[in-house]
């Protein structure tokens, strides 16, 4: 299954490391994503730009609104992503608990779901009840060892 690992960071921590030690989570980042490469776990990933580069679209009532900047202000935002495969819930919490940015960010983990084109999205969608979907408590989930 595809799960989309989305990179919150806060700008202020990143931009207080001195350029040897963001130099070394980079290569730290590259050398995960080369990890889940050769495991065949991973899809794509990618840095965003900062946030104000962003530009925030909206359509109502065939309307287009553009805004500089995010949807919201917020002291953490979207600094990246990682597109994986797993087998589920748990072995994507394993992996997203080894992507470096966790140590000073966080990692929210997402499930895709795939759209039937012969169907309305109602019939394709439901929202996940205690028994779809596997409830786990943080301290269930060990991280993956390194290979």
């Amino acid at each position: 299954m595809k799960y989309l690992c989305l990179v919150y960071d806060d700008a202020t921590i990143l931009e207080a490391y001195a350029d040897p030690d963001y130099a070394a989570m980079v290569d730290e980042v590259l050398a995960y994503r080369e990890e889940l490469r050769e495991r065949g776990a991973y899809i794509a990933s990618s840095p965003l730009q900062p946030v104000e580069c962003a530009t925030t679209v909206r359509v109502r009532h065939g309307r287009v609104t553009v805004t500089d900047g995010p949807f919201a202000e917020t002291k953490e935002q979207v600094g990246g992503f990682y597109l994986i495969e797993a087998r589920d819930l748990n072995d994507a919490i394993r992996i997203a608990s080894r992507m470096p940015p966790a140590r000073h960010g966080s990692i929210e983990v997402r499930p895709l779901r795939e759209l039937d084109p012969r169907s309305t999205c109602r019939e394709t969608w439901r929202p996940p009840g205690k028994a779809a979907r596997e409830e786990v408590a943080p301290r269930d989930i060990a991280p993956a060892e390194s290979a």
